[in-house]
């Protein structure tokens, strides 16, 4: 039997024919307070905490997706994703926007109903949050992004999330600081850094349009 041949994972950057290469993605689980709150969560406690999807869940803009499989109730989750250029360790706070290569708008999908179950029966949200194209992201903007900028996400043509990266709780390099504590980063690394409230289904037809300050707004559409 021959050895599996695959190209990795890549997403487009913005002005360029160069590809970023996806070694790992991380997301960040309920970092805007408001967003919080609407899932029953106490933001003046909340702690950072992460969980991860397999590098080929990214899905680039303008894909026409195939509508999950195992879920009734598939939910949108607008975030600023940063692209990791360079890597390290107990990174400290003032070093971490340095690893930073790039910044996109991307979209956490989520299979809800999944999530509850295993909530509920203390599980892991694996295949809730880890399934296959569930990481769509846009073109790369090279550079760290703006301190504040507008985040939001329209299904239709309506407007869903809209929000603000000033309403963090834990702002990039914060981010970046604290999960290099659980994991040693390298260049090729994706993070999801939260999403603000809003959160909702998307159903079966549907155009969702994410868009990020200072990053290509990224348009997905769901097969009917």
């Amino acid at each position: 039997m021959k050895l599996p041949i695959f190209n990795p994972p890549s997403v487009a950057i913005a002005g360029s024919s160069g590809r970023f290469p996806v070694r790992r993605i991380f997301c960040v689980g309920q970092n805007y307070a408001d967003h919080a709150r609407e899932m029953g969560s106490d933001p003046d406690r909340q702690q950072p905490f992460f969980f991860t999807k397999p590098a080929d869940a990214v899905v680039e803009s303008d894909a026409t997706l195939p509508f999950p499989t195992r879920t009734d109730d598939l939910h949108h989750e607008v975030e600023l994703v940063l692209a990791l250029g360079a890597g390290g360790a107990d990174v400290c706070v003032d070093a971490a926007e340095a690893l930073i290569f790039g910044f996109a708008a991307g979209v956490d999908l989520t299979r809800r109903d999944l999530q509850a179950i295993a909530k509920k029966s203390g599980r892991p949200w694996d295949m809730a949050k880890s399934f296959d194209r569930s990481a769509p992201i846009g073109a790369l903007t090279v550079g760290v992004p703006p301190a504040q900028g507008a985040i939001g996400l329209a299904v239709n043509g309506a407007v869903r999330q809209s929000g603000d990266f000033a309403q963090m709780i834990w702002n990039v390099a914060e981010i970046i600081a604290d999960l290099s504590t659980y994991v040693a980063l390298a260049p090729g690394d994706l993070i999801f850094t939260g999403t603000p409230a809003g959160v909702g289904p998307i159903r079966r037809g549907d155009t969702i349009l994410a868009t990020v300050e200072g990053a290509a707004p990224l348009r997905v559409v769901f097969a009917d």
